[in-house]
């Protein structure tokens, strides 16, 4: 958030947090979705450097194009296991995901 908009917010009685602070999450809580987060922004953002469609994704990885909508927002019905297979069916490697969860 911009600092001066942070600022004015404060000002006028408003307390700036984390979803951390909000939902009041342990740190392994708080990690498992930034974690989650990561992933399912780098599988939307794979799809649409491939210029590939969220159903013609949902045919490679044999699932439907809700789920995949799901995946790219990091659902909480969504298990880690089905983004990081779905990351694997468009080619990343297993490097690539380290370093995605690693930035």
């Amino acid at each position: 958030m911009d600092k001066q908009k942070q600022q004015n917010l404060e000002k006028k009685g408003w307390k700036i947090g984390s979803a951390k602070e909000f939902l009041n999450l342990s740190e392994e809580s708080s990690s498992y979705i930034e974690l989650k987060i990561k992933l399912s922004s780098n599988l939307r953002k794979l799809r649409t450097e491939r210029k590939l469609t969220q159903v013609e994704l949902a045919k490679i990885i044999k699932s439907s194009q809700s789920r995949v909508a799901k995946l790219e927002t990091g659902d909480p019905s969504v298990s880690l296991d089905l983004i990081i297979r779905s990351l694997l069916a468009l080619g990343t490697s297993n490097k690539d995901i380290a370093r995605t969860i690693s930035s």
